[in-house]
């Protein structure tokens, strides 16, 4: 896993739930046939209404035309990310549309563990809220070591909540391949 995470940020509102993520009528793709887990990329955050996406002015579409792979690979979120169901293909769906890490004040707490357990993507908290500091489309580093992220497009640098244990989790790719690695299982 990358210790500096450089890209693009897509920022979000407050609440966004799982059907917003990955909406339900898009669950009938297979997750081990390539062409067809590319269509959880193509529909990540598709159902995110207008007035929360690309937050602060709205309205900016996370997937351009029939791609896959989002421009915005670090998400800026509110409150209560990931609410709603618990379903796994959410943190999944923005893995294969390109987002390595998450940042949100707060998580659903089934959101949070299905990220960490899959090894989808760095759910990180942040210490203030920072969807009303950070603009969508700007040039962020997400320096892992020092819990930071540093905005290229300002200047202006946040400290973030450390992720513990949960890194080791995640940088394995996922409970399972952590567990393997550790001994814990064969």
């Amino acid at each position: 896993m990358e210790k500096k995470i450089i890209g693009k940020a897509y920022v979000l509102g407050d609440n966004i739930d799982t059907d917003q993520i990955i909406p339900a009528e898009h669950l009938v793709y297979s997750t081990s046939d390539p062409e067809e887990l590319r269509k959880y990329g193509h529909f990540a955050l598709s159902s995110v209404p207008i007035e929360k996406a690309g937050l602060p002015d709205g309205g900016k579409v996370f997937i351009e035309g029939e791609n896959y792979k989002s421009d915005y690979n670090i998400i800026i979120s509110g409150t209560n990310f990931g609410c709603g169901s618990s379903r796994e293909h959410a943190p999944l769906a923005l893995q294969v549309a390109g987002v390595k890490v998450v940042i949100a004040e707060s998580y659903a707490r089934i959101f949070y563990r299905n990220s960490v357990d899959g090894g989808f993507l760095i759910p990180y908290e942040s210490q203030v809220k920072l969807n009303d500091k950070i603009k969508t489309g700007e040039t962020l580093e997400i320096d892992v070591d020092a819990n930071k992220i540093i905005n290229h497009s300002n200047g202006k640098s946040y400290q973030l909540n450390p992720l513990g244990d949960v890194f080791e989790i995640v940088e394995a790719g996922g409970l399972f391949e952590f567990a393997r690695s550790s001994g814990m299982i064969s």
